[in-house]
């Protein structure tokens, strides 16, 4: 009796010991999977507006695709870029930083050296630290080099000089010359027999242009775009040679689209950061003959069109690899929307019902709301609930809420930590946001944006945009009057001379040193 119920006792303390062990296995099998750090991906449009998507209320353009980013994350009614134009807000982006801060933030020729300083921190370089694999694959328009290129050999300093360790790129906009992609520092297909130059004041010999050969063009321009001729598109600035290595523009989204696909397959098994920066609205617009014509609103629409699909066949990749539960996607655009940007492509023409700044004032290049409030849109599957924010956000302050998210901080940059906030779990966003566009500054404080007074033209007749430009001070309660058509700064004197001080302080006197927008 008694060796059976030691045996019974005895049983009773293994059983116990191995179910001990296995709830201890499964505990830290769990601890480990929740310590898995997320794949993180940033999808960044170019010339979107706020207006553009049928989720932010477009009701003559359906796009299905971003709409389901929207229903299924977090759609943000108050996000911001920092600036109005492309090159400042991609340098904030990146690197946590206002761009006002560096004088060369400002929108770049294809030839200007590489803004980021290489020892400044990013988004990339903090994420291979943190054991990420990182990549761009898009547009760059952030500089290359140090200021005298030599396309036909390596290109450096680039992207892979400030944490990219893959890179394939165009170096400015698909306006500009070169008219090539680069990948890791070299430019792509490039003959050596054929080598490119690249000049942004002198043409070379021989080579047609817009402005002395129009005969030559399926495009026509309208302001700037009257230089080198590629694909039937006059650009701005000179290019020659290198023309095996010279890019389909119809066939651009594609490409880069086939680029993102390849990456996310080939480092699915370890944690990665891909910014996939498109092209699309951008001009010169050139959907695929797949798109051409599908919109009724001309090029503009088609290629707004082309993108939606884009991302709605890289997120059937990330689903196909059973990536979407350990990814999370930002989506944004990097300023307001214009129709004509340099070309006559029915922009204007066509445009119909539609309001691609949705009921904000400006657009791009404008201190008004349009210039710099964007669709933004946070998104990973099963850990951020459907939803809307009106929390405050700037897309500056992804580093520090990136760096909270895999484990580390990130307290060098203007980057506020809003990881909270970009979850779903906090609508506690900024109190204060300085905006710029085109070198002039203004003041977002809890409701209100308050605008300086600068000189120059109220409206840019080119691109038909208001600037933002006045002899007298503009206050606006944008929680009450989200158009900005009552200016209320005679009417608030202590709420705004509260917030002209808050202004000095951020931003310094100097911000009455600005330049004149040059359109090119």
């Amino acid at each position: 009796m008694k060796t059976l119920k030691h045996l019974m006792l005895l049983a009773s303390i293994l059983f116990i010991s191995f179910s001990c062990k296995d709830k201890q296995q499964h505990e830290t099998a769990l601890a480990i999977e929740s310590t898995k750090k997320p794949n993180i991906v940033i999808i960044y449009l170019d010339d979107l507006g706020y207006g553009d998507l049928s989720s932010y209320g477009a009701t003559e353009l359906i796009t299905p695709n971003i709409d389901a980013l929207a229903s299924g994350g977090l759609r943000f009614t108050d996000a911001y870029a920092s600036s109005a134009t492309c090159t400042p807000s991609r340098y904030a982006l990146l690197t946590g930083m206002y761009p006002w801060r560096n004088k060369d933030a400002k929108i770049l020729p294809g030839t200007a050296p590489l803004l980021i300083d290489t020892t400044q921190q990013t988004i990339p370089k903090l994420l291979k630290k943190e054991g990420y694999q990182t990549a761009i694959v898009g547009k760059w328009h952030l500089g290359l080099g140090t200021g005298n290129v030599d396309w036909n050999q390596r290109i450096t300093p680039g992207p892979n000089e400030v944490g990219f360790e893959e890179s394939y790129i165009l170096a400015a906009t698909q306006d500009r010359v070169p008219t090539v992609y680069i990948e890791n520092g070299y430019v792509a297909g490039l003959d050596k027999n054929d080598p490119i130059s690249v000049d942004y004041k002198n043409n070379f010999e021989g080579q047609p242009t817009g402005m002395e050969n129009p005969e030559l063009t399926t495009m026509k321009w309208h302001h700037g775009h009257n230089n080198s001729i590629v694909n039937g598109i006059p650009r701005i600035g000179f290019m020659k040679g290198g023309e095996a290595a010279k890019w389909s523009d119809v066939d651009m989204a594609d490409n880069f689209l086939q680029r993102a696909q390849t990456y996310v397959k080939n480092h699915k098994d370890k944690p990665f950061f891909l910014y996939y920066a498109m092209q699309q609205p951008h001009v010169p617009r050139t959907p695929h003959p797949r798109f051409a014509g599908k919109s009724g609103l001309g090029p503009r629409g088609d290629v707004i069109l082309e993108a939606d699909w884009c991302i709605g066949e890289f997120m059937k990749t990330l689903k196909d690899e059973g990536l979407l539960e350990n990814t999370l996607i930002v989506f944004s655009s990097d300023n307001g929307p214009v129709l004509n940007d340099g070309y006559f492509d029915d922009a204007v023409e066509k445009i119909g019902k539609h309001t691609p700044a949705g009921k904000l004032r400006g657009g791009k290049y404008s201190l008004f709301e349009a210039g710099t409030r964007m669709p933004f849109i946070t998104y990973w599957k099963g850990q951020i609930q459907p939803g809307i924010s009106n929390a405050l956000v700037c897309q500056m302050d992804l580093l520090a809420s990136i760096a909270k998210l895999v484990g580390t901080e990130e307290r060098s940059t203007d980057s506020q930590e809003l990881l909270d906030v970009l979850l779903g779990k906090s609508e506690a966003g900024r109190t204060d946001l300085v905006l710029e566009a085109t070198s002039r500054t203004a003041l977002r404080s809890g409701d209100w944006l308050m605008i300086p007074p600068y000189k120059g033209k109220a409206i840019e007749e080119q691109v038909g945009i208001e600037l933002g430009n006045s002899d007298e001070f503009m206050l606006f309660n944008l929680k009450e009057d989200i158009g900005q058509d009552t200016n209320l700064a005679e009417s608030y004197p202590e709420k705004l001379k509260e917030l002209f001080n808050k202004f000095i302080s951020l931003r310094g006197e100097n911000y009455k040193k600005t330049e004149q927008l040059e359109l090119k």
